[in-house]
């Protein structure tokens, strides 16, 4: 039996897009992402499917604070009275205090959007909450969990790595690979959305995970991924791509920024997709049309505060 249950949480009504995590032992369980309070039903079910009641589970980790991954969790936590949150200082902090969290994906989404996408927000208990310090363990069951700060894709990301099984999780930190296109084969590729993207940070957190010799990487979007040297450097190649993107928006006047944005990071993806063979589909660059304008304000960002 795999310890390990990939949660399908149905992100913005699509499959294989987001996914969350169960881990199982001696009949308790540890949930790794939540997504949206839209998912919580699904990983309820989920635990009950495999024997893990709400009073069994013992641990609720977000990998950051971004809304896909952690948007859930006051409403998993409220469901699993004995379930303690293991989080980032600065993750713990806006979840113990979501306003400006809400206000800031507000801003990117749209309040429509917002709403549709994430529901309601709760604030969690400061008692609910336990801080993981980089580099720290934590002992569960038998087994061991270390928590690696990985800045880059956001300055409150930490992955999980788990001795026992030598697998990682990896948040938004080791990228986005969907299980899905449409001609059966999968790459992967960075992410950078807003509002932290510091590509040296993200090149050292890619070599942190790589170096705990994990055999697979659990990624939040989508599921496990192995070989982990070699993927890493077909993300480093994207990270490039998107560092030169940055530096090419110096010539670009501020209405067209985000355009140009676009079309550079549609050209990293293709890029990939074209080193690793993969034929991507009308369809598929419609699954990937929310990432690419994420991706694109990420590069934006990153270029208009480096110039203040």
């Amino acid at each position: 039996m795999n310890p390990v249950l990939t949660i399908d949480t149905n992100y913005a009504g699509m499959k294989q897009v987001a996914s969350a995590y169960l881990l199982r032992e001696a009949g308790r369980g540890v949930v790794v992402e939540t997504n949206t309070t839209h998912a919580i039903p699904l990983i309820l079910d989920q635990m009950q499917t495999h024997s893990i009641t709400k009073t069994d589970l013992d641990f609720v980790i977000v990998t950051h604070v971004h809304l896909d991954h952690a948007g859930g969790a006051w409403a998993l936590l409220d469901q699993c009275p004995n379930a303690i949150l293991l989080a980032h200082p600065k993750t713990a902090k806006h979840l113990m205090d979501p306003k400006l969290l809400i206000k800031s994906a507000t801003s990117v989404y749209g309040e429509e959007n917002f709403a549709n996408l994430y529901g309601e927000i709760r604030p969690i208990p400061k008692e609910r909450i336990r801080i993981m310090e980089d580099g720290e363990w934590l002992d569960w069951q038998n087994r061991k969990f270390q928590f690696i700060y990985t800045k880059g894709h956001a300055n409150h990301h930490f992955c999980i790595y788990e001795k026992k099984e030598n697998i990682i999780f990896t948040g938004d930190s080791f990228g986005i690979s969907y299980p899905h296109l449409e001609n059966g084969s999968r790459f992967i590729f960075p992410t950078t959305t807003p509002t932290d993207f510091l590509y040296e940070e993200a090149v050292l957190s890619l070599n942190k995970i790589v170096n705990t010799g994990a055999e697979y990487a659990y990624l939040t979007h989508f599921g496990p991924v192995s070989n982990l040297p070699l993927l890493a450097l077909g993300l480093k190649d994207g990270l490039r791509l998107c560092q030169n993107a940055i530096e090419g928006l110096k010539k670009i006047p501020n209405e067209n920024r985000l355009g140009f944005a676009e079309t550079q990071v549609k050209q990293m993806i293709q890029t990939l997709a074209d080193k690793n063979k993969v034929e991507l589909t009308e369809n598929d660059w419609e699954l990937l049309d929310l990432d690419v304008n994420l991706n694109a304000q990420g590069l934006v960002f990153a270029f208009e505060r480096s110039q203040k």
